[in-house]
């Protein structure tokens, strides 16, 4: 009896406490998980807005020739742009953008320097070992179209609509990465897109408050 008491003791000493050695200890009792508790349970929930053009892709950009190489970069840059912002604009039932921009989108070919679309970008966002076509267009309220393209049989395809304030739009891992300015100092949102396969678009990962990164470089404006 006194040595199975013995043994007992010893190890309750070696649960609950703590030795020179670095043993393990007991860091107290964890307090029990709960489910969550929803407030105001009998008030009527929201109802689901309507769609929007982001969940009527990916879409066929009518108008634009066919591109047989498989190369996007092939396809002609403002051709794509004027193409989308008339399906666009049909879609809707009203213009895209603002009538100057607009204008400056039609006049991008002889007035370069004030074109609002951005330098395109040519980055594999999808997967499949070709590159995509970013564009960025600028309006007058310092917000931002980006726009995704992708070839599908050699048609361009659009596989994003996104907008954002103008901020930066960074690249990692295949997933497009907008920052934006927010009412608080020292704070950014940071929205991230990311290739879906079973809806073949760009789909939204994630939307985050992040700290904001100073050395972070504006995105390339030249026509």
């Amino acid at each position: 009896m006194t040595s199975f008491a013995i043994a007992v003791t010893g190890v309750v000493l070696l649960v609950s406490s703590c030795t020179a050695s670095g043993e393990p200890v007991s860091a107290g009792r964890t307090s029990a998980a709960s489910a969550p508790a929803q407030l105001w349970p009998d008030r009527k929930r929201a109802s689901q807005p309507e769609p929007g053009r982001g969940e009527d892709l990916p879409a066929a950009v009518p108008g634009v020739p066919r591109v047989p190489s498989g190369d996007i970069r092939k396809a002609n840059l403002l051709t794509v742009v004027r193409a989308q912002v008339a399906a666009g604009s049909a879609f809707d039932g009203e213009p895209l953008f603002d009538a100057d921009t607009t204008r400056k989108i039609d006049a991008c070919a002889s007035e370069p320097a004030h074109c609002p679309v951005w330098t395109p970008q040519y980055r594999d966002l999808t997967g499949d070992g070709e590159v995509d076509l970013i564009v960025g267009i600028e309006t007058p309220d310092d917000s931002l179209a980006l726009w995704v393209f992708k070839l599908n049989d050699g048609v361009v395809t659009w596989i994003m609509d996104a907008g954002s304030a103008v901020g930066s739009v960074e690249i990692a891992n295949g997933d497009l990465i907008l920052r934006e300015p927010t009412g608080t100092p020292g704070y950014e949102m940071r929205t991230v897109y990311g290739w879906d396969a079973r809806k073949q678009t760009m789909a939204l990962r994630a939307m985050e408050f992040d700290q904001a990164d100073s050395a972070a470089p504006a995105p390339k404006r030249t026509p």
